[in-house]
């Protein structure tokens, strides 16, 4: 499985990495990524999920039914 956040959507980014005397470097910039499960008591199961520490704290604030139904429309993610 891709480093992808299956909440937010969020992925690698690449950059540089500068070093002193300004020589550039590429690198890759990584999302904080977990592996978690979730209990979804609309389906009465527990899920297991790919998500940022952002896509965690999205799903305290919101629900976990709510940002699971935004994160299928806008594509991120397909079944759980």
């Amino acid at each position: 499985m891709s480093r992808i956040c299956q909440v937010t959507g969020r992925k690698v980014l690449s950059g540089n990495n500068v070093s002193h005397s300004k020589r550039r470097t590429k690198r890759k910039f990584y999302p904080n990524l977990f592996s978690k499960k979730f209990y979804y008591p609309e389906e009465d199961r527990w899920i297991t999920l790919k998500v940022s520490a952002a896509g965690i704290r999205l799903i305290n604030k919101k629900g976990l039914h709510v940002v699971l139904k935004e994160a299928k429309e806008k594509g991120y993610i397909v079944k759980y």
